[in-house]
């Protein structure tokens, strides 16, 4: 069962010469300036990139930190939402960065949600070949996922994140008290991804998330906290086992092969990811139940979850064609064959590669 957190909390990803740490603490964000005094020598350029979102909020604050302790900063300023997530906004930041000149041991901050961190990180591996980078998320998915565990990318018209890289950042920074300023149907989206660290590999925490669902939604602190620090632990340990996705780090995925196909056949404008990812895992367990892999009942148990969330749970309707054509595209994929992540039970995933098409067909058939 989560432990209640509510003071600062510390969590090492060993990874050797890439290892961090991710430091989840109340109130922390005035003091990354001092963050960043213990991981570089001496203070020197640094460039935060946020959108135009996040950076009324929060830019100043975390400007105001850096520059305390002796950083120059630079600003990249970009448009918010996942359809931005594309290649003219990897430009903006590589000119923005060609702009600043920052030399090869300089940093750049992700001051944002996952398009953001995404992004950022992508820009980190490629600029001179690598340069560090900080991840700060400001969003409850980016903070209980996305900002952990190195993967970077953008999107492509023809699949998400299909353009990207692995590479680890410096230091995850969480704030928990910045997802105040959330609307609700963002902080519902986050918890998508939460309950996933549950199904996959940790019924008793899927048990806390359905009965303190209503706490971390009015953003109770203790609770916030324990949630957050117990998707980045689950997060870290499949990431330290398995940085890229050799094998069990395919079990995060739980529910993005139809996620993702659902936000590339509705061009990243009619849901958030984790909404996405919600109906994506419905469409998960329903099909394990049709193969006889779970028992009858799971997709009725996280629905019920799900609703409790506020998450959508109602399948958007498009051909099997277009189905298989979108699922065909994911980056998951070997060769021809499209991998799922489907359930023998809450807290038990696995990769299934042997799923045939008239199974899918059977499955979109069902939600007619």
């Amino acid at each position: 069962m989560p432990e209640m957190i509510t003071n600062a909390q510390i969590y090492r990803v060993n990874l050797g010469s890439r290892s961090y740490d991710i430091h989840i603490e109340p109130g922390c964000l005035d003091r990354l300036g001092d963050a960043m005094g213990a991981l570089f020598d001496a203070p020197a350029r640094c460039m935060i990139i946020s959108n135009v979102t996040v950076a009324p909020l929060y830019m100043a604050q975390v400007r105001g930190s850096l520059e305390q302790r002796g950083w120059q900063v630079s600003e990249c300023v970009l448009a918010d939402g996942e359809q931005y997530k594309t290649m003219d906004s990897f430009s903006r930041i590589m000119d923005a960065l060609m702009h600043a000149r920052l030399s090869r041991h300089e940093p750049v901050i992700a001051l944002g949600g996952g398009v953001v961190g995404d992004m950022t990180g992508f820009a980190a591996a490629c600029y001179r070949r690598g340069i560090p980078f900080i991840q700060v998320p400001t969003t409850v998915l980016a903070q209980v996922d996305s900002s952990v565990g190195g993967k970077t990318a953008i999107n492509h018209p023809h699949g998400k994140n299909m353009i990207g890289a692995f590479y680890q950042p410096r230091l995850v920074w969480i704030d928990p008290l910045v997802l105040s300023t959330l609307n609700i149907r963002e902080i519902r989206a986050g918890l998508g991804e939460a309950i996933k660290y549950g199904l996959i590999r940790d019924a008793a925490f899927f048990d806390w998330m359905q009965q303190h669902i209503q706490r971390v939604q009015d953003l109770d602190a203790g609770d916030l906290s324990s949630m957050i620090h117990n998707c980045c632990r689950h997060k870290a340990e499949v990431v330290m086992a398995d940085e890229t996705e050799q094998g069990m780090r395919a079990l995060l995925n739980l529910g993005h092969t139809f996620g993702h196909a659902i936000e590339s056949m509705t061009h990243y404008t009619r849901f958030l990811h984790g909404e996405a990812v919600a109906m994506g895992t419905l469409m998960a367990a329903r099909l394990s139940e049709q193969l006889g892999y779970a028992s009858s009942g799971i997709e009725d148990q996280i629905r019920d979850c799900y609703q409790q969330a506020g998450l959508p749970t109602l399948i958007p309707s498009f051909s099997a064609d277009a189905w298989l054509n979108a699922m065909g595209h994911d980056k998951k994929n070997i060769g021809d064959r499209i991998r799922y992540i489907l359930l023998h039970d809450i807290g038990n995933a696995f990769v299934a590669e042997d799923v045939e098409s008239a199974a899918i067909r059977q499955l979109v058939h069902s939600y007619d």
